[in-house]
């Protein structure tokens, strides 16, 4: 799998490509990250990409020709092309997987004002991470990228995937480790006795517990 990232701050991303998951994902060849810096295809002197909206009005916006030009130049007939934006449908679980099977993500990064309208018809997808409003795509576009690629078959294992939080639209079920007593707080019974139809069964109901107490939403 091969993620395109389109940013006006790669320096951003520097610690994000090289620790834990996505480290390790890269170095076993499972995704390729590519961070593009879209100033360098402006076509305009000084490195420009933003300029004063017609119309009048606060902020700056994206210019259409750099990010044309970055996406242009890396797009091919695999490619699906993604833009952060407040319009975009609100990411989830679901769509994760979606992404897992591409075999060509590009992710556009806003900043400033927001985008020359013009730069939305590149977009395969609209995706929004949220209502609230970020400096820029950046933080959106790590969020996506690891949600994907811990996704990919042999980064992780199968079975730390099989009764994650959202699967089902459940949460995940509680977990403990030693000690099994801890200042007056011990680690249920069913879980150190070695039955493990007992064990299923009672993960099983603390997802839809959990689930009812914190995120009845889900249900």
């Amino acid at each position: 799998m091969k993620i395109d990232i389109l940013t006006l701050f790669p320096n951003m991303f520097e610690g994000f490509k090289t620790e834990s998951i996505i480290k390790r994902a890269i170095e076993k060849g499972k995704v390729e990250i590519n961070i593009i810096d879209i100033r360098d295809f402006t076509p305009y002197k000084n490195n420009q990409v933003d300029d004063y909206q017609f119309g009048g009005g606060g902020g700056m916006i994206m210019m259409c020709e750099p990010v044309f030009n970055a996406v242009e130049k890396i797009r091919t007939k695999d490619s699906h092309v993604i833009l952060l934006t407040p319009r975009g449908k609100t990411y989830n679980q679901k769509k994760a997987y979606e992404f897992k099977e591409k075999k060509h993500i590009i992710i556009i990064c806003g900043h400033y004002e927001g985008f020359d309208e013009r730069i939305y018809s590149l977009a395969d997808e609209l995706v929004s991470i949220g209502n609230f409003i970020l400096t820029g795509g950046e933080l959106a576009s790590m969020m996506i990228t690891d949600s994907v690629v811990r996704l990919i078959d042999g980064v992780i294992t199968s079975t730390s995937l099989e009764y994650e939080s959202f699967n089902d639209n459940l949460l995940d079920y509680p977990v403990y480790t030693k000690p099994r007593v801890f200042r007056g707080m011990e680690v249920p019974e069913v879980l150190v006795n070695g039955n493990h139809a007992l064990i299923k069964e009672y993960r099983e109901k603390e997802r839809r517990r959990i689930t009812k107490e914190y995120r009845d939403d889900l249900l």
